[in-house]
Parts: C-alpha cells; sequence; structure tokens
C-alpha cells in the first residue's frame, strides 16, 4: 500500500511552548496557525504536526496522495482501496470511510498497543 507522506500528530498542551520547543531541534513552521490551534513542523524529511485542544493522545499520521513537502502525487493508492485491502487483511477500523465517495477522506485504525493511526487523504 501506497500510504503517502508520513508525521507524528502530537497532542500538546501548550502549542507556543511546544513550538519553541521543536524550533530548538531544528523543526520550523510548514503549515497550519496558532488561530487554529496546530501547527505542523519540518525539519528536512521529517514531519511533526503539534495540536493542542484537538485530539487525546498521540498518533501516526499518513497522507495518501502527498509527498514529505505536501506536494501531490500522480501515483498514490486512494483512502478507499487502503480501507478495502485492511478490512481485507481482516483489520477493523475505528472510523472508516463511505467507498462511494472520491475525494478526501479519512480513516482510523489503532495497533495491538492501542497506538492511533490516521490516514487522512486531503484530496
Amino acid at each position: 500500500m501506497k500510504l503517502g507522506a508520513f508525521s507524528i500528530s502530537l497532542s500538546v498542551k501548550d502549542l507556543q511552548k511546544s513550538k519553541d520547543f521543536y524550533e530548538k531541534l531544528g523543526f520550523s513552521h510548514m503549515a497550519g496557525n496558532t488561530e487554529h490551534n496546530y501547527l505542523i513542523m519540518k525539519n528536512g524529511d521529517h514531519i511533526i504536526g503539534l495540536f493542542q485542544a484537538m485530539f487525546d493522545g498521540n498518533m501516526l499520521t499518513f497522507n495518501p496522495g502527498w509527498d514529505q513537502n505536501a506536494q501531490n502525487l500522480e501515483d498514490f493508492d486512494d483512502v478507499r482501496d487502503i480501507q478495502k485491502k485492511l478490512k481485507e487483511q481482516g483489520l477493523t477500523l475505528e472510523k472508516d470511510t463511505d467507498e462511494t465517495t472520491s475525494g478526501p477522506a479519512h480513516i482510523y485504525l489503532k495497533d495491538p498497543d492501542g497506538n492511533m493511526i490516521l490516514i487522512d487523504q486531503h484530496r
């Protein structure tokens, strides 16, 4: 499966404090804004999302259709195709999407240790 761009999404208590910390590690602002309570930070090919009061816990995030610079990929697996393959392999989704639609959609599931995995297609 082609899952697209990978990042870690962190649930943070203080967005500004977290931004300052990750900037000291060499990350810089890529997207998002503090008014919407999230920032996407990048260091080379490494991406972290900082989200204040948007969800509980941290999660792995994949973005089908995007590369690590949030640029559109011509060849990618649609989230609905990924969903179908996951279900065929016997995995249970915490949230699925309508397979009759197209365009932006997301699904999520948990790994055996309870870690959340978000597959979030933006186009």
